[in-house]
């Protein structure tokens, strides 16, 4: 069915308006900043916006447009920019996650290593003190007094 010019460029002013609308970010409920809500919100069939269609031209432009917004990091759709945002936070969590388990396994073998430096330390200790009681020619020293003489102020 042909339609007049003066509804062809009926149509195409609610394209645009419609177009204008979603690229503000006025997204209806259930909808999207994309060809088949802007056809819904135009009131005009969707097909019309593909192949040699007469409002081809106003997709192109709807796209040029929407991909100029992204690109300056305005995303006119919330859902878009929230998933936009979650995945960026996503990413920083994946990359705090993969630090967090780097420095976990760095003080484990950390901890593994003085245990067994302080196991090294504790054998040598055994070790000197039945040495020394071995030898004959080791005098011991009196244990500490334990009494005190005068106030200890």
């Amino acid at each position: 069915m042909r339609i007049s010019a003066a509804q062809r460029t009926e149509n195409e002013n609610r394209i645009r308006a419609a177009m204008d609308r979603l690229l503000r970010g006025e997204i209806p409920p259930g909808g999207k900043c994309d060809i088949k809500t802007l056809a819904r919100e135009a009131g005009v069939d969707r097909t019309a916006f593909y192949g040699t269609r007469p409002y081809a031209h106003l997709r192109i432009e709807f796209e040029r447009r929407l991909q100029a917004l992204q690109q300056a990091g305005d995303i006119p759709d919330p859902r878009e920019a929230q998933i936009t945002r979650l995945k960026t936070k996503n990413a920083k969590l994946r990359e705090r996650l993969t630090k967090s388990e780097q420095t976990i396994t760095e003080l484990a073998d950390f901890r593994t290593q003085a245990l067994a430096r302080l196991a090294a330390q504790h054998e040598e200790i055994v070790r000197l003190r039945e040495a020394a009681a071995g030898a004959s020619r080791i005098s011991r020293l009196p244990p500490p007094r334990t009494t005190v003489i005068g106030t200890c102020n």
